[in-house]
């Protein structure tokens, strides 16, 4: 397993690029399960996580593949109708975005057999609501040894109200419908941007839905769909986490293809901390203060605070001058990587869902472990301000959510490189 050496110091200049956005590359890439022909999508992340999500497209018997050369941001899928309506479990337990897979199979193929899913250990995720929408639709849903099957000759338009905001539900359910007899209407909808694109993407492909982006999503179903070629959208959480590299270094960076709109809550507390930030050559450039302000945060659904978000914005007021308070309400363990910043001098109190971070003068660097995806990146950017040298294992965690991180930190300065372990 590769680890990541990290030599606080640096103040992080220059320009740096985003890439395609995650969130929104895996429903998509899942959705072309529900048109025959070859979809051609650009703008995608070479992630661990796309990687995966072709590789189950492949086993169903897609041609999913990720082209080579100067199109190495292209991924291309073809369907030709012969698909086995089943996702493994060797595959789903290592992604939860593989569940995405449900809704189309189901709406286009009439049956779908998926594992139960897996992923980052930040807390229980059920998939009740993906479920209680395709009932709602007229899917017969079964869980056997760990999979669910779900059933249907033909899905039929009806009203689904969420119990609570779910960004993978809203997704699954919106990609069922696009196929269901008449009209679907969703109700208390997750309104990221990713749902948005999701929605793009289907109406380019013939679908007929409109309100994505609110809590209601109205859906006419069609009886066919085609293939469709799209570039993703920039991924929203690693510009917010290139935004926090260059406050937490007391540099000044130009986050290049970062959306403002896409990143308002993260902004207003950059700026409450100091930060100077302002819309710039098509992206987002951010001016560190000389010393960072306490800021208190509370993850929430968009458009509030991304709990995607929390673990970078802690590391950063680790370092202000004062006490800031981080309620987390997203996942009930997304503060495993608290214990690693103690390693490095940090001072945090968990008091349930609650951490009470009080600002230090420095932070040391140490070895620390990765526990998840955003906590691998909070634990580089610890290091980046860091006195001395922080080394990062389980990186494989990062790789699932940031293409090449470290070398995109590099060009702007930073002392970091990758090794073997």
């Amino acid at each position: 397993m590769d680890k990541i050496i990290v030599k606080g110091g640096p103040a992080l200049q220059g320009e740096v690029k985003v890439s395609g956005a995650k969130n929104a590359a895996l429903p998509i890439l899942a959705s072309s399960l529900l048109a025959d022909g070859v979809s051609t999508y650009r703008n995608v992340p070479d992630l661990v996580d796309v990687g995966t999500m072709l590789k189950v497209l492949n086993t169903m018997g897609c041609e999913a593949e990720r082209l080579t050369g100067r199109q190495k941001n292209v991924c291309q899928v073809g369907v030709n109708g012969h698909i086995t309506p089943e996702a493994p479990y060797d595959l789903v337990k290592t992604m939860r975005a593989s569940v995405l897979v449900l809704g189309p199979l189901v709406a286009r193929y009439g049956r779908a057999r998926v594992s139960m899913p897996g992923g980052c250990a930040i807390g229980a995720r059920p998939i009740d609501q993906h479920l209680k929408g395709l009932k709602a639709l007229g899917a017969e849903i079964t869980l056997t040894e760990g999979y669910v099957e779900a059933r249907a000759k033909h899905l039929k338009g009806g009203t689904v109200n969420f119990d609570l905001i779910t960004v993978t539900g809203t997704e699954n359910v919106m990609m069922a419908a696009v196929l269901a007899k008449g009209r679907t209407v969703l109700e208390n909808c997750a309104r990221e941007p990713e749902i948005e694109e999701l929605a793009r993407v289907l109406n380019k492909m013939g679908a007929k839905i409109e309100g994505a982006g609110t809590s209601v999503i109205t859906i006419d179903g069609v009886d066919s769909l085609r293939p469709v070629d799209h570039a993703i959208l920039p991924d929203r959480i690693e510009a917010g986490t290139l935004l926090v590299a260059a406050a937490i270094s007391g540099g000044d960076v130009l986050v290049k293809h970062a959306v403002p709109e896409h990143l308002e809550a993260v902004v207003m507390k950059l700026r409450e901390a100091g930060c100077v930030i302002t819309a710039e050559n098509g992206g987002m450039r951010l001016k560190a203060p000389k010393g960072i302000h306490p800021v208190d945060v509370t993850t929430t659904e968009h458009p509030g605070f991304p709990t995607d978000m929390q673990a970078q914005l802690m590391v950063l007021m680790c370092v202000a001058s004062g006490t800031s308070v981080i309620s987390e309400n997203i996942f009930e363990n997304r503060f495993m990587h608290v214990a690693e910043l103690h390693r490095m001098g940090a001072d945090i109190t968990i008091q349930g869902p609650t951490a009470v971070v009080k600002g230090v003068k420095k932070l040391s660097g140490a070895p620390v472990m990765a526990t998840d995806l955003r906590a691998s990146a909070s634990l580089i950017l610890a290091g980046l301000r860091a006195e001395g040298r922080t080394e990062v294992s389980r990186v494989y965690h990062l790789d699932r959510g940031y293409e090449r991180l470290e070398r995109k930190l590099r060009s702007l300065g930073a002392d970091i490189r990758r090794v073997k372990a």
